[in-house]
């Protein structure tokens, strides 16, 4: 059955004619992103959902989504979008980050000319019959230093726009590398230095807990008298209340914004200021970005659906659609070896580390270790899945750590997890074949190779002699019919492990009289879910 997607904000036709091409079905319902009620009775039917900002994609609408996989937004602010609550229930939340970018750097631009040239007073003056051209004196762009807070996708943009208007570049992001710097043409500097030399400021930058209010009174006060602020990135990373006093008190000469604390902007301490220049959230209002940011939604949300690509994805990591095949076996493996530890895992889990070795380390082991998780924890919540099982992990408290190394045995790739409780540390590795299935080749420290089926039973015991013709008894008597074993143990007398691969679910009270002999330590039915 075809994939299908509602479209419920404006979208190009082109956009949704990919939707068609790729094979998905596809609903363009544009108006209906303002329906809530409407919205809530029929997002049940859709696998994905694409959308612009129109649409809320709150937690009441994405807990009515029961089919829903995926939730593209035409754009790059997912602020409409309760990512903890799609996180949550396993859907993927796509954007389109750089559909836009050129856009909205462009306008940073523009914003910062108008404002240095008084240009929206000086029109509507003109067109008002006057003609008052002392009181509109400018600034000149070049020679001045631009300061870029958050040199990114959009802010690395601006930055070279800025070097090409033969203005000195200072740079202030956590992220930046001196290395980028030196390539990029700018200065890399902490904040209180950039403040201290900017004669613009422009903001590039998310809004995040850190980032919020970056722009306060404690920082404009450390400016350079003078300076001119320009914001296109997020509301709320000036306080505008600050900034209104700023510029009343001469510290700030100006500021163009196209973004608010709160949107529509129907009012802020800044209208009617002198020299502030205000424009409705046109950052990505362009016809060529509006055109790319859809098409590039289309495309994303369709290899998903179809082809298990992940793209721009802002809770769950990227998969491109030539890795897919590749990583596919290698994240059923990693599923498995989860499914395993989790089934067999009786106490709270504390620490978790999972080893890459060989091949694996070259993966994408951030896809890897999500299906890991999620089938770590399956066992106790059904639902979970590769987005969701991380977020899990995170609000547990468990310490997760990875370690990547080449190639040190016999497999040119592995993965091993180590999980450890309060009571105990038990570890489980496995690897892919060429024919595609993954194999258990050490349990508990255990060597073997051993195919995995839908239904096995794990026995931990002491080696000691009798212990196959006891499981074997014991099954028969229950009339559970064993197809396969493998065996495997430390030493004689040591600690051993067996694999028996069994037609169906075995019941507690047969798991029962397995460990009531005094070898077996422990017996536990495994099941998987074999492709």
């Amino acid at each position: 059955m075809a994939p299908r997607v509602l479209v419920s904000d404006k979208l190009s036709p082109t956009a949704v004619q990919i939707f068609k091409d790729r094979g998905v079905e596809v609903d363009y319902l544009p108006e209906i992103g303002k329906d809530k009620e409407k919205l809530l009775e029929i997002i049940s039917k859709y696998d994905g959902l694409a959308i612009r900002s129109a649409t809320k994609a709150t937690e009441k609408m994405i807990a009515a989504a029961t089919n829903l996989k995926v939730i593209g937004r035409a754009g790059i602010g997912v602020d409409n979008v309760d990512i903890p609550a799609a996180s949550r229930r396993g859907i993927i939340v796509m954007n389109t980050p750089f559909g836009n970018s050129i856009t909205t750097a462009e306008h940073a631009i523009a914003l910062m000319f108008a404002v240095a040239r008084q240009l929206p007073a000086a029109d509507a003056s003109t067109q008002a019959g006057k003609w008052e051209k002392s009181k509109f004196m400018g600034v000149e762009i070049t020679g001045k230093t631009l300061g870029v807070i958050g040199a990114g996708n959009i802010g690395s943009i601006v930055c070279s726009r800025a070097i090409g208007l033969k203005m000195h570049v200072v740079a202030y992001d956590p992220f930046l590398s001196k290395e980028r710097a030196e390539e990029m043409g700018v200065t890399k500097v902490e904040l209180d230095e950039l403040l201290a030399k900017a004669d613009f400021i422009t903001l590039h930058v998310p809004m995040t807990d850190k980032t919020r209010g970056i722009l306060d009174a404690e920082a404009l006060a450390k400016t350079k008298k003078g300076v001119r602020i320009i914001n296109c990135a997020r509301g709320g990373l000036v306080v505008e209340a600050d900034l209104a006093e700023a510029l009343k008190s001469g510290q700030v000469a100006g500021a163009g914004f196209d973004v608010f604390e709160v949107e529509p902007a129907t009012e802020s301490p800044l209208f009617g200021l002198p020299n502030v220049v205000c424009t409705p959230h046109l950052g990505a209002s362009t016809t060529e970005a509006q055109e790319n940011v859809a098409l590039q939604v289309a495309e994303q949300m369709s290899d998903y659906l179809v082809r298990g690509a992940v793209s721009n994805a802002i809770n769950m990591p990227s998969i491109t659609a030539e890795e897919a095949p590749i990583l596919k076996p290698f994240i059923r493996l990693a599923d498995v070896l989860g499914s395993f530890a989790g089934q067999v895992t009786e106490s709270p889990i504390k620490e978790i580390e999972i080893l890459y070795d060989g091949v694996t380390a070259s993966m994408n082991t951030k896809a890897l270790t999500s299906a890991l998780l999620a089938g770590l924890i399956r066992n106790q919540v059904a639902d979970v899945n590769m987005v969701s099982a991380p977020i899990m992990i995170k609000e547990k408290g468990v310490v997760l750590s990875e370690v990547k190394r080449d190639k040190t045995g016999v497999y040119d790739g592995y993965i091993k997890l180590t999980v450890t409780t309060e009571r105990q540390s038990r570890s489980v590795a496995g690897t892919v074949f060429s024919d595609g299935k993954p194999r258990f080749i050490q349990i508990k420290g255990i060597n073997m190779d051993a195919e995995v089926g839908a239904h096995m039973i794990y026995i931990a015991n002491t080696d000691v002699p009798g212990m196959i013709g006891f499981m074997g008894s014991t099954l028969g008597d229950a009339n559970v019919n064993i197809a396969n074993f493998q065996l495997g143990r430390e030493k004689a007398n040591g600690d051993a492990i067996a694999l028996l691969y069994v037609d169906k679910l075995v019941e507690q009270d047969v798991l029962n009289k397995l460990t009531a002999h005094e070898a077996i330590k422990q017996a536990k039915p495994l099941v998987f879910n074999i492709d």
